[in-house]
C-alpha cells in the first residue's frame, strides 16, 4: 500500500506543477494568439521563446507586452504589424504576457 500511495502523491504533484502552463496555453489559444505565434518557432509573428529572450532583462516587460497584446504594434519584429486584440482584457493580457515571458 505504501508503494502505491507515494507514486500517486508524486503524480498529483506533477499535475499541479504543470497545470499553469496548460491554463495559459489554453488562454492563448482561446484569444487566437496561436494563429500567428507558436512557443518554439516563428509563424507569422515571433515565437514566444524569442519574445521572452528579447525582453528578459526588461523590468517593465509585462506591462509593455500586455499593452501590445491589447493595442497591437509594428516595427519591432519586422514589417507585419500585430493587430489590436480588443477581445483581450487587461487582466488576461497581463497573464498572457507573464506566461510568454516565462517561456524558456
Amino acid at each position: 500500500m505504501k508503494r502505491v500511495f507515494l507514486p500517486a502523491v508524486l503524480g498529483l504533484g506533477l499535475t499541479v506543477l504543470a497545470a499553469p502552463a496548460f491554463a495559459d496555453m489554453a488562454l492563448a489559444t482561446s484569444k487566437n494568439c496561436m494563429s500567428c505565434h507558436a512557443v518554439e518557432r516563428k509563424v507569422l509573428g515571433p515565437s514566444f521563446k524569442d519574445v521572452a529572450a528579447k525582453y528578459k532583462d526588461d523590468k517593465g516587460a509585462v506591462d509593455t507586452l500586455a499593452n501590445k497584446i491589447m493595442k497591437g504594434g509594428s516595427g519591432v519584429w519586422g514589417p507585419v504589424p500585430m493587430p489590436a486584440n480588443n477581445q483581450v482584457s487587461e487582466a488576461d493580457a497581463k497573464k498572457l504576457a507573464a506566461w510568454v515571458l516565462s517561456t524558456k
